[in-house]
């Protein structure tokens, strides 16, 4: 592995973690209905096969407090509103003929600190997630240092561009924290 390589992949491995982070969040509730909140739920139909919502119907959000489900098959919508159920969102999915409305209703104080609680738990395992990259470059580089392939000053300038890497996408992963929470406190 040469020293371009050992950056290149913790660079790639890090901005990882802020992409799953963001794909967390997203399916976090706040006040207002998003697509992103069901599309990944997995709903088992078809004799057992389980496949994910937005593969089985098509997802609205007609408007702020309402999302829209229009399964592309009547014989799945039972199995999407179970599925709707089931899940730990705390929605109740009414079932109008071929449609899927569920409304969201405005969230307690207690429970928007709830998903605080939870978002701040997502956003340090992704912390940890960084600082696991930033370790297992550290440990290539006194690798490659050790096999003679760089020398001491190229490691020295290298552990800082990986603790400056480190340090800016720790610095986006509390930005997207920050931002989380404030539209989950918004009322």
């Amino acid at each position: 592995m040469t020293l371009d390589e050992v950056m290149f992949e913790a660079e790639s491995a890090m901005e990882k973690g802020v992409e799953h982070l963001h794909h967390q969040f997203a399916t976090v509730r706040t006040g207002k209905a998003s697509p992103a909140l069901v599309e990944n739920l997995l709903v088992e139909a078809y004799q057992g096969t389980t496949m994910r919502l937005k593969e089985l119907a098509a997802i609205t959000a007609p408007e702020a407090r309402m999302l829209l489900i229009q399964p592309w098959d009547m014989a799945t919508v039972d199995p999407v509103r179970k599925a709707l159920e089931t899940s730990q969102l705390g929605i109740t999915p009414m079932v109008d003929g071929k449609l899927i409305r569920i409304p969201f209703p405005e969230l307690s104080q207690q429970r928007r600190e709830e998903l605080v609680k939870n978002i701040r738990k997502i956003a340090e395992d992704q912390r940890v997630g960084i600082r696991h990259s930033r370790r297992e470059a550290m440990d290539a580089l006194k690798k490659l240092q050790k096999d003679g392939k760089i020398t001491e000053d190229e490691l020295t300038v290298s552990e800082k561009e990986v603790q400056k890497l480190t340090d800016k996408f720790v610095g986006e992963v509390d930005k997207h924290l920050a931002s989380k929470e404030k539209e989950l406190m918004q009322v």
